[in-house]
């Protein structure tokens, strides 16, 4: 029998409360008069009259059923013969009646539109039980707003996860942002709101009206947004991600056979937002694709392998650096757009740089427009404050045991590496994703359900997303910050290991900046300050930072922190340089700390590109080009930087002096590296250093050389040695060690 709408459910059609509208509107089977036939109901608020056009092109007018708008047509027979059967879920699954809607607007404009809750779900039966399960890894290709045909009319599909919605409306600029035209479907069983809207087209904005329970509307932007409007506006944009033609083929397919153990890695820090500076934008803010162009060039001066981008996803707080996220799945619009950020990374490959980016799944900010509370429920977050709040950042945490938040984030590291080709990942903060009492006093955590201080669901999460990155992108490499010593974190996942390629050297880096910023005649008592990282330094794949965290918060810049007087400060920077550069593992260093710059870094500056101007300042940064060149055309060192057979010291013991002197070594054939440091200011001529092999040791960099600035005492063109052992070793060189320096010699067979 034909069942009457009944005037409450109409009410709740019009103010936006019903919960599921699909159930009344759209076509929907009934038995009228013992016929079977179809009715059509629709909401149209704008509409003085209304018609159904079938695909014969037959026009049925439609019943005024409520003053507000709402309308329905009786079909004898179903719409274009189509049969539909009784299960509400399978309607929307499986419904496409082929027609339209034709209505007269209060102004008397005619207007043709497709019905949105005609229109099939995108969600496969797969999808579905891959969600329901946590592991649907290209989630970023059902939830979100995709543009999409229906019956050969154009417009987007929008999909978006509130399971504690009451009720989920799409607002946006193809319904003047008004949500009761656009009331959303729910797929209850995964609490996933979906729609297809006729007219909604790439570059919309849009944003997420949600009823939550306590019968509060809130606007939400698109977690899984593409794109999103110039902070501080934070609606989503509608995107699409897959008409960018990439150039970048030759790179990946290097990518793939490439080995992060073995190749040389100097790794350049930026924040893009105030490297340079330039007219056009807010704030000065360069585009991507003229930074491309900048950095490209830069990098290749330089002898830069990789870049890697403080957080380029969207962020509504210019002074968080992009560690505060909300738009998790979009490149900030600071400079320009989704396709203008692929044209970064790819311009990039093409001209042999890497792109690393910073990731941050640990925490995210409260921002009444992002993940926080999302449907009105602690939905990404926990509940309870002792685990779902930071107290040092004032962020949120994510709820690392709920298969939809860890989905939501193993698919955002996977799709970076899919649409926009990036070459890496370095995670923020695993510290505090690892421990559930990182930074919290004994009552405001809880341990976990054997009592412990370990958050068990976060180091499954990272073990997942390190797993599928590997397996699915092979070459793309993973790094770490993390500050303590868990074991394993840069160790394979079925060794017990966390999985990641790298972990950034902390300890070291720690130690080395304590160490340099000692007045030199103390140093003779720190010695172990120095050679304390050797004695770890093989435990994980290392990477050494000296990263953007070395230089703000009051710390001063790198060379500011350098003891003595002026020549001091430059000849101690170029030292800590030389000695990091030669140190086993991957560098890595923040801009600015290649032109010897004195100010702290702020975002709002950059670097103090003006000092270059003069001689010191150009001299350190030609220290750092040279010496990335060093690494890269020397196989011994970089071949090695994991392995114990890639160093060996010397002479470590030298304490009274203040001296390193050590081996890099490659694979066969590869000549041995002989590194020796003074980090006193006092000459040390004729200092006899044994070594492996007899014959001519050249001298391939020397730190106080006068092209950096120095006072160019030294060994060029080299030492031949002299017949006799030492150090244990059955020959030896006679050489001078400049003050504050290193130099570097090379076996020449």
């Amino acid at each position: 029998m034909h069942t009457e709408v009944s005037i409450s459910t109409i009410g709740q059609l019009i103010d936006g409360t019903h919960e599921n509208p699909s159930a009344v509107l759209g076509p929907h089977p009934i038995d009228y008069r013992g016929t079977e036939a179809t009715a059509v109901r629709s909401y149209l608020p704008d509409a003085q009259a209304a018609w159904i056009i079938d695909n014969s092109g037959h026009r049925r007018p439609m019943r005024r059923l409520h003053p507000g708008g709402f309308f329905e047509a009786i079909c004898n027979g179903a719409v274009d013969d189509h049969r539909v059967c009784e299960d509400d879920a399978r309607i929307a699954r499986n419904a496409n009646p082929k027609y339209r809607i034709q209505m007269t607007t209060k102004t008397g404009e005619l207007r043709n539109m497709n019905d949105p809750y005609a229109a099939p779900s995108v969600f496969s039966d797969l999808d579905r039980y891959l969600i329901g399960e946590g592991r649907h890894h290209q989630l970023y290709e059902r939830l979100g707003a995709h543009a999409r045909e229906v019956d050969n009319t154009p417009g987007v599909n929008f999909a978006v996860w509130a399971p504690n919605a009451r009720s989920v409306q799409v607002v946006g600029d193809f319904n003047g942002w008004d949500g009761r035209k656009h009331t959303a479907r729910v797929m209850e069983h995964l609490g996933i709101w979906e729609l297809f809207v006729p007219g909604a087209k790439v570059g919309d904005k849009y944003k997420y009206r949600i009823l939550n329970q306590h019968g509060e509307w809130i606007d939400k932007s698109d977690p899984l947004g593409f794109a999103a409007e110039m902070p501080p506006l934070t609606a989503s944009i509608v995107s699409d991600l897959d008409t960018y033609q990439w150039g970048d083929d030759d790179w990946l397919s290097r990518r793939r056979e490439w080995n992060p153990m073995h190749a040389p890695m100097n790794v350049f820090e930026v924040h893009l937002g105030s490297w340079q500076k330039g007219p056009g934008r807010t704030h000065g803010w360069l585009d991507y694709r003229d930074l491309a162009k900048r950095l490209v060039d830069y990098c290749h001066r330089m002898h830069f392998t990789h870049i890697e981008l403080m957080p380029v996803s969207e962020h509504p707080f210019t002074g968080s650096w992009g560690y505060q996220t909300v738009g998790y799945y979009a490149p900030t619009a600071r400079h320009g757009s989704p396709e203008d950020f692929m044209f970064f990374v790819d311009y990039m490959h093409q001209h042999g740089i890497g792109v690393i980016i910073d990731w941050v799944p640990a925490h995210f900010p409260k921002d009444g427009h992002g993940l926080a509370y999302f449907d009105g429920s602690a939905l990404y977050e926990h509940a309870d404050s002792r685990q779902g709040e930071h107290p040092d950042w004032g962020t949120l945490i994510f709820n690392y045991g709920r298969n939809e938040v860890r989905n939501f984030l193993v698919a955002n590291a996977l799709f970076w590496l899919d649409k926009y080709h990036i070459d890496g990942l370095r995670v923020d903060a695993v510290a505090s994703m690892l421990y559930l009492d990182y930074s919290r006093e004994d009552s405001d955590w809880i341990p976990n359900q054997y009592g412990g201080r370990e958050n068990l669901e976060a180091i499954d999460f990272l073990r997942e997303f390190n797993v599928a990155v590997h397996e699915q992108y092979p070459g793309v490499v993973t790094a770490a910050e993390e500050s303590t010593a868990w074991p394993g974190v840069s160790r394979p996942t079925y060794d017990g290991g966390l999985g990641f390629t790298y972990k950034w050297n902390m300890g070291w880096m720690n130690d080395t900046l304590e160490y340099m910023q000692k007045e030199p005649v103390h140093r003779s008592h720190h010695q172990n300050d120095l050679t304390f990282s050797m004695i770890y330094a093989f435990t994980e794949n290392f990477m050494l930072p000296l990263s953007h965290d070395e230089v703000v918060h009051g710390k001063g810049a790198l060379l500011s922190q350098m003891p003595g007087d002026m020549w001091q400060k430059f000849a101690n920077l170029r030292l800590l340089y030389s000695y990091m550069w030669t140190h086993p593992g991957k560098k890595l260093l923040f801009m600015g700390g290649e032109l010897g710059q004195w100010n702290e870094w702020n975002h709002d500056d950059g670097p103090q590109w003006e000092l270059l101007d003069f001689d010191t300042h150009r001299g350190v940064q030609q220290l750092v080009s040279d010496l990335n060149k060093l690494v890269i055309e020397n196989p011994a060192l970089h071949q090695f930087d994991f392995s114990g057979e890639g160093f060996e010291w010397v002479d470590c013991m030298n304490w009274q002096d203040s001296t390193l002197i050590f081996l890099r070594k490659g694979m066969d054939g590869a000549p041995p590296i002989l590194v020796c440091s003074n980090f006193t200011p006092v000459v040390r001529n004729d200092y006899r250093v044994g070594v492996p092999q007899s014959g001519f040791w050249k001298e391939v960099f020397n730190s106080d050389s006068e092209a950096y600035g120095g006072s160019n005492l030294g060994n060029y063109p080299g030492r031949n040695t002299i017949g006799e052992g030492h150090h244990g070793r059955p020959d030896s060189l006679m050489v001078n060690l400049p003050p504050l320096a290193t130099t570097i010699f090379r076996l020449e067979q």
